[in-house]
């Protein structure tokens, strides 16, 4: 009996040990992520989570990180954090950004910037070829070059001595340049006369340095009177929300100067705050407070964040000076996007806008900023400082995804190609003009528009080889410049 006894007890170990082996085996022990994988983890994860294209990438399928021993091998394939972030975008995707400090996309988002305050685009030359043309378009106030006398409608075509040339395929698409030439701190502008067509040294060549500084996105602001009429002029570069209240003071001035017409320049703008965007919209106008001016809607894992935009008549209290007008003449171009595509699409359904310029970049999606904090109600997203606290300490790298799109109260969105002008009219070398003088062309057919007396100079036929067409700006050269911020920490 007693040999019976210890033979049951000996089945039932057996069977027991035999089981936990089996489940053991089923469900293996998983090797930990590498430390050394800890970014490419974090881009891999924040990604995942949040990227508005995420269902339809491959490598940011859900199950990729199921079994840890492949998701390392999977990780481990990529070099620098770099690589694994580009792997991980969309064919659709023109403008997510990695950044290896953070601190330059929170300075960004205040303006500060690192500039030697030269602000240009490039375009062909008249005899066209793979050759390019700087143009200065502004100045920043404040900058080496505002001590140089660099001035709006120079021209360069070289840098250190080095001419500038850009190879481009059937889209436009640059494969091949030496722009990284304006990456250097330093270097000195080879500027250039265009002669009979033809683009000619003039032998003057300024060393221009870059340092820290914040721009005010305000750049002109001003009441013009023509024939009567009291036509306020916005020249407005960047949505940064820290100038928000000084932008209400623009247009306090603006009432106090009886003004009827509104022209908001926005040529140079890429974009910025979503919030500055509604905030500038609501100054416009001010008859539709709680009105949808524009409707976000996220990846589909976020869509409890979709939410209306609407128009507001303060901003954290202070009431908005609006100027309740029915119409407003917008100037945008090839340069403009993000934001200013966001306030022109997000007014039409409700005053009149005139488009003038040319059409713009095309970019209807928002972004936010991920940081590789995982352990908040938001995982990874920055949501202010607060987010920093929890912060992996070993590394400042950040991201700044495409996470949704807006659309307008009428649902429109589709705007990849750009918004058409409703009158074309292209910046021309030679005859830029001066920035807020009723005479520089664009405006001019602007204030054309609301007085109707033509301006004469309007009739002056130019080659089109002269017309400028944007292969880069100097907002392409400071990535983060072109973000347009769902203002997350703001709004949640």
């Amino acid at each position: 009996m007693r040999h019976l006894f210890k033979l049951k007890w000996a089945l039932i170990f057996t069977l027991i040990f035999t089981y936990s082996c089996s489940d053991q085996d089923d469900n293996p022990v998983q090797p930990p992520v590498s430390s050394d994988l800890e970014i490419q983890d974090f881009i891999w994860k924040s990604m995942n989570s949040w990227y508005l294209w995420q269902p339809e990438v491959e490598n940011l399928s859900d199950s990729k990180d199921d079994n840890n021993e492949q998701y390392n091998a999977f990780l481990s394939n990529y070099g620098p954090p770099e690589g694994i972030f580009s792997d991980v975008l969309s064919p659709k995707d023109r403008f997510s950004y990695i950044e290896s400090d953070y601190d330059n996309l929170f300075n960004s988002f205040s303006g500060v910037a690192t500039t030697n305050g030269v602000e240009f685009v490039v375009t062909r030359p008249p005899e066209g070829g793979n050759k390019v043309l700087g143009v200065v378009t502004y100045v920043i106030n404040g900058s080496d070059a505002s001590n140089k006398n660099v001035k709006r409608g120079d021209l360069f075509n070289a840098i250190d001595g080095t001419e500038l040339y850009a190879i481009t395929d059937s889209n436009g698409s640059i494969i091949e340049s030496n722009f990284s030439l304006f990456n250097q701190e330093s270097y000195t502008m080879n500027f250039a006369t265009i002669e009979n067509d033809l683009v000619v040294s003039n032998n003057v060549n300024i060393e221009l340095n870059k340092s820290e500084l914040t721009e005010n996105p305000i750049h002109i602001h001003k009441t013009l009177e023509v024939n009567n009429t009291k036509i306020g002029y916005l020249m407005y570069n960047r949505f940064v929300g820290d100038f928000d209240e000084e932008l209400n003071n623009v247009f306090s001035e603006f009432k106090a100067d009886g003004v009827t017409d509104l022209v908001v320049d926005l040529r140079y703008n890429p974009g910025g705050s979503v919030a500055s965007s509604t905030r500038l919209a609501s100054l416009i106008t001010g008859q539709f407070t709680g009105e949808l001016f524009s409707k976000a809607t996220w990846n589909p894992k976020w869509s409890d964040f979709d939410e209306d935009n609407n128009f507001v008549d303060n901003i954290d209290g202070t009431a908005l000076n609006s100027l309740n007008l029915s119409r407003v003449y917008i100037i945008a171009t090839d340069a403009s996007a993000s934001a200013s595509e966001l306030l022109i699409n997000g007014l039409d359904p409700w005053i009149g806008v005139t488009h003038i310029g040319d059409k713009t970049v095309g970019k209807n999606e928002f972004s936010i900023t991920l940081i590789d904090n995982p352990n908040t109600s938001s995982p990874y997203a920055y949501t202010g400082s607060a987010s920093l606290a929890g912060v992996n300490p070993n590394h400042k790298y950040a991201l700044q995804p495409l996470v949704g799109t807006n659309e307008n109260s009428a649902g429109f969105s589709e705007f990849t190609d750009g918004l058409d002008p409703d009158i074309e009219k292209l910046e021309v070398l030679g005859d830029l003009g001066v920035l807020g003088d009723p005479n520089e062309p664009l405006l001019a057919v602007a204030i054309e528009q609301i007085t109707g007396v033509s301006n004469k100079s309007l009739n002056l036929r130019t080659s089109d080889k002269l017309n400028i067409n944007t292969i880069k700006s100097s907002n392409d050269f400071m990535p983060y410049r072109n973000i347009s911020n769902y203002d997350f920490y703001r709004m949640k």
